[in-house]
């Protein structure tokens, strides 16, 4: 066991943390106030963070702390919740009761929300303690998280370049040790994106696996709940904490998250259903970061292979209309609306204006399209390419704001189309898993030369995290 009290508890992974807290060999007030102090230090560089909220995080810590000491004394610690004490934050799109649910837009009233959110309410009846609300794009809608309600958030590997998103403040809390860990939602690459741009294992479970990550307003059903974490263990414990029991592996994710899997056919594939509309470049260092991951699988004994997979070029616009179809139904005040980015704004009257015969046209194209690709995949264990065909982008860099890096021509900034096309070349290999409803798991395995992290990605078959999880697990020992 780490003894925690003779190193930084932000150096401890979080399986070591939740031991100790579960052993008494530390309490949750302590680890709530050094991640406390970790935020109060490095936030305001870093922008992870929207909303901190130390008061109930401690008052929390507290109540945690009473219990250990009941469960303690009734010789009945085995009761204790599977995460007791353990700190977290969540996404500023995910309800926590008493706290402002900013969901990254200027033009929302900003609220405090009257109970926890079902993901939140899930993990707290496990024992974690919040300590705050994380950066998000507008609605979530973009792989940046970058908007008009707070600074953006930041890369922590270099400060000048972004998270991702739209999970991007909790990616950046995690990978700067400001949280142990922390869930995400993805709903088109938002826990796989940020966890490529800044270096950690993050998990896309697939459709159903995690009840508490399902969104109402979601048609389509493309938003899941999962992990973003620094090592597959790590990410192993929260998905034990988000899958219920009975539907979870015997034993649980933790337990064998460290068995190696058989030897699996793995396909190679840097084919995208956005290329015909988008077509993209591969930045150098993601195809290293492809050679080192497809080295490092053959050399763990599977078979690795190219994959031809061939996708409908209908895709890129049922997508968007599945995709934005939410955000044309939001309350939002009129007078307000001038409040919204120029992505929002654009895409919210366009699907104002698509009828709802054309939206279910596009779920019913997209429902055929997951049969298809399915198909296809089915000659595969996996499919792998990189997370991202760039490096994380500078900030700004999406949006013309005006910052370092690729200047966009005055009269790009602010255009939303220029935006999306942007979006769509960073992570092309996305969405279209969410679409499919399988499990995807994004994995760091290559630092470029100026110390920028590459990951890559693997995409499972149905029921696969556990699979997903060891493959990752495996990847980390190189």
């Amino acid at each position: 066991m780490v003894d925690p009290s003779l190193q930084d508890l932000s150096r401890l992974t979080a399986v070591e943390l939740r031991d100790a807290l579960a052993a008494g060999e530390l309490s949750a007030r302590e680890a709530t106030l050094h991640f406390l102090s970790a935020i109060e230090s490095r936030n305001r560089q870093l922008g992870a963070f929207v909303t901190v909220t130390s008061e109930q995080a401690l008052t929390d810590a507290k109540t945690a702390d009473d219990l250990h000491v009941r469960l303690l004394g009734e010789g009945r610690l085995e009761e204790l919740p599977l995460l007791h004490g353990m700190p977290t934050a969540f996404k500023d799109l995910t309800d926590v009761a008493g706290v402002p649910t900013t969901h990254g837009s200027a033009a929302l009233e900003h609220k405090p929300a009257p109970e926890d959110g079902a993901l939140a309410a899930t993990l707290k009846g496990q024992g974690v303690i919040s300590l705050g609300k994380t950066q998000v794009p507008e609605f979530g809608l973009t792989a940046y998280s970058e908007n008009r309600v707070a600074p953006p958030s930041r890369n922590p590997h270099s400060m000048g370049r972004s998270s991702g998103g739209s999970s991007g403040g909790s990616a950046a809390a995690v990978a700067a040790g400001l949280v142990p860990f922390a869930p995400g939602t993805d709903g088109g690459g938002s826990i796989r994106i940020p966890a490529g741009a800044c270096g950690l294992v993050g998990l896309k479970p697939g459709r159903g696996v995690v009840p508490s990550g399902a969104s109402a307003g979601d048609a389509a059903k493309l938003v899941v709940a999962g992990p973003l974490a620094r090592s597959a263990a790590d990410a192993a414990l929260l998905m034990d904490a988000l899958v219920p029991r009975d539907q979870a592996p015997d034993g649980g994710y933790l337990a064998n998250v460290g068995r190696a899997p058989e030897p699996l056919k793995i396909g190679v594939s840097l084919d995208s259903p956005w290329a015909g509309v988008y077509p993209f470049g591969i930045e150098p260092e993601a195809m290293d970061a492809l050679a080192l991951g497809t080295k490092l699988l053959e050399n763990a004994g599977h078979s690795v292979a190219e994959a031809e997979i061939r996708y409908d070029n209908r895709y890129p616009a049922a997508f968007t209309a599945a995709w934005t179809a939410g955000v044309g139904s939001a309350r939002i005040a009129p007078q307000r609306e001038a409040l919204l980015t120029p992505l929002t704004r654009t895409f919210r009257r366009r699907a104002q204006q698509r009828s709802a015969s054309k939206v279910n046209e596009a779920l019913g194209f997209l429902r055929q399209f997951e049969h298809d690709t399915i198909a296809q995949y089915s000659e595969w264990d996996v499919i792998l390419m990189p997370t991202l065909a760039k490096t994380p982008r500078p900030i700004g860099w999406f949006t013309g704001g005006g910052h370092s890096g690729e200047p966009w021509p005055s009269e790009w900034a602010g255009d939303a189309d220029e935006d999306y096309k942007r979006q769509c070349e960073y992570a092309p290999w996305s969405s279209m898993v969410n679409v499919c409803g399988l499990p995807a798991i994004s994995v760091p395995v290559h630092t470029t030369a100026s110390g920028l992290p590459m990951g890559i990605q693997l995409i499972g078959r149905k029921g696969s995290e556990l699979l997903l999880l060891q493959l990752a697990a495996v990847l980390e020992t190189h």
